[in-house]
């Protein structure tokens, strides 16, 4: 029996290898024997010779009805062949084909040894310039407002974030361009937040080793555009360059955008870069819901499924998780400090002068500037809670279905 699979990917984990699907973005991981499997059958083998070499490997024989039937579930078999299929969707929001553009070796420069290099000595350089001059570190209150017009400052914050965050995605997927591999774009929330993301399923066909730059790639980003601020704002304020202050406003503006965004992603419960970070070097299949599982078990909420379901979880994953679900509950403390510190002056600041703006009545011009300059500033808070919204309603349609 033929059996036509594919184009798979196989990557050695320990006593596992790791299959994927690059084209569709799914990756499971598999006894090293099901690996032997894939590549016979890869090389153009039988059913009944792959059967026999994974019999050699393992030294017992292998149901290989069974094992092609669970690689057909998995979409691995290739049944329709020239089909174009679309790839698993990580985010509510987000594009169906995979970018690369930019070739590897353009790309891999700047992301070598001498590169990171460079990175973590800007990171350590900001960190040296806030604790020497205290004074640059943002005040959201005072520094997201680039004019004394709290509406039009409102407006320009806006494309100043998405830039921002574009950036920081553009580092992720240059850094994936660097080892080889393609990426998509999507949104998504996290809480209360609207968020941008880069897919970077398939780094997952690299080695362990090689995945790192991907997932901080968006940070190096961060770091060299951070340093570059503060350095000019630095020779700024110790009087080398005497520039306009509304040159020393904007780059206060995007040193308070890449800081808080930076600071962002240290919270590792809130699935962001460090969070994958910290997923791989521990070698974590599904850590998010193993440590849903875990919590669900501490409070007596288990259900016998649920209960099955965590049997079933990779060792990685519940060693992890005991201490992982911890983390995540207390950071729910942090992410609340953080939009404390960083949304809440600047939302609050530009609500005060919206109410002002409202008072005036709908027959004033003020009241359809304030109305707008508000609206543009809740709209991502908006549109995540009703990502939420269609999130939990998915699920629970799910589950009644």
């Amino acid at each position: 029996m033929d059996v036509r699979l594919r184009p798979l990917t196989l990557v050695e984990e320990g006593d596992e290898v790791l299959v994927g699907d690059p084209g569709t973005g799914t990756f499971v991981t598999m006894p090293a024997v099901g690996g032997v499997v894939i590549a016979a059958l890869q090389r153009g083998a039988s059913a009944e010779e792959a059967g026999a070499e994974a019999e050699a490997f393992a030294g017992e024989p292998v149901d290989m009805p069974a094992f092609v039937a669970t690689l057909a579930e998995l979409g691995f078999v290739d049944d329709r062949p020239g089909e174009e299929r679309e790839a698993v969707r990580t985010a509510p929001i987000q594009t169906r084909r995979w970018l690369a553009g930019v070739s590897s070796q353009a790309a891999r420069p700047f992301f070598g040894p001498v590169a990171w290099t460079l990175y973590g000595l800007l990171a350590l350089g900001c960190v040296a310039v806030f604790v020497a001059r205290p004074s640059l570190l943002p005040s959201p209150a005072q520094d997201a407002f680039l004019l004394d017009d709290v509406g039009l400052s409102a407006l320009l914050l806006m494309p100043f974030v998405m830039v921002s965050t574009a950036l920081h995605e553009c580092g992720h997927w240059l850094a994936a361009r660097a080892i080889g591999v393609r990426s998509r774009f999507g949104v998504d929330r996290r809480l209360m937040l609207l968020v941008f993301e880069t897919d970077l399923t398939q780094v997952w066909t690299v080695p362990r080793r090689q995945r790192y730059g991907p997932l901080l790639g968006g940070l190096a980003v961060d770091v060299v555009l951070l340093s570059v601020l503060l350095g000019v704002r630095l020779l700024i304020h110790e009087g080398v360059w005497a520039a306009p202050p509304a040159v020393d406003a904007t780059l206060a503006v995007w040193v308070f955008l890449k800081l808080a965004g930076m600071l962002w992603q240290c919270m590792i419960f809130l699935r962001t870069d460090l969070y994958a970070v910290l997923v791989n070097a521990l070698g974590c299949r599904d850590l998010w819901r193993v440590k849903t599982l875990l919590l669900r078990r501490a409070f007596g909420r288990l259900t016998p499924a649920q209960a099955a379901e965590l049997v079933r979880a990779a060792p990685a994953d519940v060693r992890a998780g005991r201490w992982f679900r911890w983390v995540w509950l207390a950071g729910l403390a942090g992410v609340l400090a953080w939009f404390a510190v960083f949304v809440l002056p600047v939302v609050v600041a530009v609500l005060v002068w919206a109410a002002g703006g409202l008072a005036a009545g709908p027959l004033s011009l003020r009241f359809w500037y304030a109305l707008l300059c508000a609206a543009l500033l809740l709209g991502p808070t908006s549109l995540a809670v009703a990502l939420a919204v269609r999130e939990r309603l998915t699920v629970r349609s799910g589950t009644s279905g």
